[in-house]
């Protein structure tokens, strides 16, 4: 079989650039590969962090690789993860240690 890069996005760490996450200035993000409308990232966020509220409009994906954040009422710590459903609300995410986390979302 051909190996062939088709329909792949192969991100590179150092190839992407840093940029702001949600509001507030407390957390950046690279966008490491896209994909069929779907984002794939890596934040890092610092302590005192919240995120906006929001609606989802699709699947969100999440894996907690360092810290701990408190969603939907529930503290996570490295290692854990959640996949949040389209159409669920997002009211409650906050880290007092700060977090680096992975998410594969899509924002339509």
């Amino acid at each position: 079989m051909d190996i062939s890069r088709a329909g792949w996005d192969i991100g590179k760490f150092d190839d992407a650039d840093w940029g702001s996450w949600g509001s507030g200035g407390r957390a950046r993000a690279k966008v490491l590969a896209t994909g069929d409308g779907f984002y794939l990232a890596l934040v890092e966020a610092e302590p005192g962090y919240k995120g906006d509220p929001h609606e989802h409009r699709s699947t969100e994906f999440h894996y907690l690789i360092e810290g701990s954040i408190r969603n939907q009422g529930v503290t996570m710590n490295a290692g854990d993860a959640y996949v949040a459903a389209s159409g669920s609300t997002h009211a409650d995410f906050e880290t007092k240690t700060g977090a680096k986390y992975v998410t594969i979302f899509k924002l339509a």
